[in-house]
């Protein structure tokens, strides 16, 4: 039991971070997925295949031993969780009510035998993770066995900062269990989660103040990336890295940051330094033209990253809250309303709200800002400017 983990995905995260970091500290990692293919070549090879990438220097490592479970065999995932020490979910916040049920029998079945305690790592891209799959657990699990889960179970948060694209078909085609990332190897998680004593893992740091990594990651690293993606996009760019080589698209991303930094600054009390040197690493990694990021896979999903306390809004929010107008972020968000590709449903549906209800009904139902506030003035100026002109930069 002590050197078994389990991990619930074995997509990009799961495979490209979670399941190497286990690797590399000494535990055998069972994956649980719904893919058969890649479920049948994890089991035929015992490992696999992972490929980081930074422009032209790339390593090739071998990931193993490592087994997978199909996730429609209840009772094997189950056995495996009973029998784990250490596990970790990246199945995509949305699926975490399917992997509730198997992972409570799992429980039911440790706290039959009173089993050590066993440490859940939620890498799912949702605040408050831990807390909501929690419920779910609670909800699933036999109520007999709810003090068990309460003080033996252990569900973290932590922030993925790794960048891991998905595999194109034909790398898929090759080797479906193949995954290539960014060297990038840094997991922070909340200490207050655990239960029992804190495992050693490859690369993981235990933090007692974790609210202000999950705000450096949502307000720093995706706001970059979204801010990259919007402005990249309206100026006709197609992967992030040319988007980044834009100067008018740089400057909007450096003064966006610097205006987020400045809200986290004053919300978190942390040092300005830390975060600029973060956000400067960040920008280094942007540039890595291997991984192939499009403008398109960092701005689909407008919807969700307009959210109120999402990587644009809260950022101009927190921003806003230290008493300065974050003007950058004002016309990220614009840009954030104009993302209009055609093969992304979502944007579609924003842009066709847009026209229906205007840009002042529109604001508020998307983001939850006042347009009449002088932030959300700010945001219907730099819209009404780049439907005019979609080229249009920033005044500030």
């Amino acid at each position: 039991m002590d050197r078994d983990a389990i991990v619930f995905g074995a997509g990009n995260i799961g495979r490209g971070f979670i399941g190497q970091l286990l690797s590399e500290s000494g535990y055998a990692v069972t994956f649980v997925d719904v893919d058969r293919d890649l479920v049948t070549a994890l089991n035929r090879e015992g490992s696999y295949h992972l490929q980081t990438v930074f422009n032209d220097d790339v390593h090739d490592l071998r990931i193993g031993p490592v087994r997978a479970i199909h996730g429609s065999d209840l009772e094997a995932v189950a056995t495996a969780v009973a029998g784990a020490r250490l596990g970790a979910t990246a199945v995509g916040a949305g699926a975490l009510k399917h992997i509730a049920p198997a992972i409570a029998r799992g429980v039911e079945r440790r706290a039959a035998i009173n089993a050590p305690p066993l440490n859940l790592i939620i890498c799912e891209n949702l605040k408050g993770a831990a807390a909501v799959f929690r419920d779910l657990l609670s909800a699933a699990i036999a109520p007999s066995c709810r003090p068990y889960l309460a003080d033996q179970v252990g569900l973290v948060d932590t922030v993925i900062g790794r960048m891991v694209p998905i595999p194109t078909p034909e790398m898929r085609a090759r080797d479906v269990s193949f995954v290539r990332v960014e060297p990038y190897k840094e997991l922070p998680v909340d200490r207050r989660g655990f239960r029992g004593e804190v495992p050693v893992v490859s690369a993981m740091t235990a933090e007692d103040d974790f609210g202000v990594f999950t705000a450096r990651k949502l307000y720093v690293h995706n706001c970059g990336h979204a801010l990259l993606a919007y402005a990249g996009y309206l100026r006709g760019h197609e992967y992030g890295y040319e988007a980044l080589g834009d100067a008018a698209v740089r400057r909007l991303l450096d003064g966006g940051l610097a205006e987020s930094i400045g809200g986290i600054v004053h919300r978190y009390g942390c040092r300005r330094q830390w975060l600029e040197d973060h956000a400067r690493d960040l920008l280094g990694r942007f540039a890595n033209r291997a991984l192939g990021d499009t403008v398109f896979r960092l701005g689909r999903d407008p919807v969700r990253k307009l959210q109120s306390a999402d990587r644009l809004v809260g950022a101009a929010t927190l921003a806003w809250a230290s008493g300065r107008l974050p003007t950058h972020l004002a016309w990220g968000i614009a840009a954030a309303l104009c993302f209009d590709p055609a093969a992304d449903p979502v944007a579609v549906h924003v842009q066709g709200l847009l026209r229906e209800q205007g840009i002042g009904t529109g604001l508020r139902q998307l983001t939850g800002l006042d347009p009449e506030a002088e932030l959300g003035r700010a945001v219907v100026r730099a819209y009404q400017a780049l439907r005019q002109d979609p080229r249009a930069e920033c005044p500030a």
